[in-house]
């Protein structure tokens, strides 16, 4: 018989999100496709969203994005296709904990706090500047700074064309730094017939260089013309 007392509960495991930071660059859909990678992934999400890429969201899409309703909000962006259209994904907001830029007080600004890493999509120039410089004027440059002290993988996927001197350095600092320098290039081999394919090429990307597993585009395997025959 058991007795009287009740078992001793197992330690749940620290949860351990990657942090994905959205700066005010051009490409909103490829944060969209990353956060629905690592959420169809099983991965845990922290969440930070700069003032800048508040306007280019709605810019982009028409959605505003507001701290008193982001889990609506972002549940109406994640299931928006990349030509804009409403409804084209299944939006489950998951495992999600969103920080706004001006918290500086957030948890993931600091090193204790058990993050996987960051993944900063799209990175504009600023917030790479800002980071290679180790600025922390909000707490996406903050959790960036945080990420590359603390040796955890930091993938920036810088979104700009054509790149100026300065920015091509402190690209440089930042590959120096132990940082994944992502240029959001889209590549054509994986035979993409849509805009949303060339947007999940590159979230594939980083979530590769995450280290976290999908099926977001069709991988090269040697045969030259091999995705046609998908077609």
């Amino acid at each position: 018989m058991e007795s009287g007392h009740a078992r001793s509960q197992q330690p749940q495991p620290p949860r351990r999100p990657w942090v994905v930071g959205v700066s005010g660059a051009s490409g909103t859909p490829y944060a969209a496709a990353v956060l629905r990678g690592l959420l169809d992934a099983g991965e845990s999400v922290d969440l930070v969203v700069s003032r800048a890429a508040r306007l280019t969201l709605l810019d982009e899409t028409g959605i505003a994005f507001r701290d008193a309703h982001w889990q609506e909000d972002l549940r109406t962006w994640l299931a928006r296709g990349a030509d804009g259209k409403p409804g084209t994904f299944t939006a489950d907001a998951g495992d999600v904990r969103y920080w706004a830029a001006g918290d500086l007080a957030a948890g993931p600004s600091s090193g204790s706090y058990p993050a996987k890493g960051m993944l900063i999509v799209p990175a504009s120039t600023a917030s790479v500047a800002g980071v290679a410089l180790g600025l922390s004027k909000d707490l996406l440059q903050r959790v960036a700074s945080v990420t590359l002290k603390e040796r955890r993988r930091l993938v920036v996927a810088v979104r700009e064309t054509p790149l100026s001197g300065q920015t091509l350095k402190h690209m440089v600092a930042l590959d120096e730094a132990g940082a994944v320098v992502l240029p959001a290039s889209p590549a054509f081999y994986a035979g993409a017939t849509h805009i949303q394919d060339l947007v999940d090429f590159v979230a594939g990307r980083v979530l590769d260089a995450a280290g976290v597993p999908h099926s977001l585009y069709r991988r090269w395997e040697g045969e030259l013309g091999g995705s046609r025959k998908d077609q």
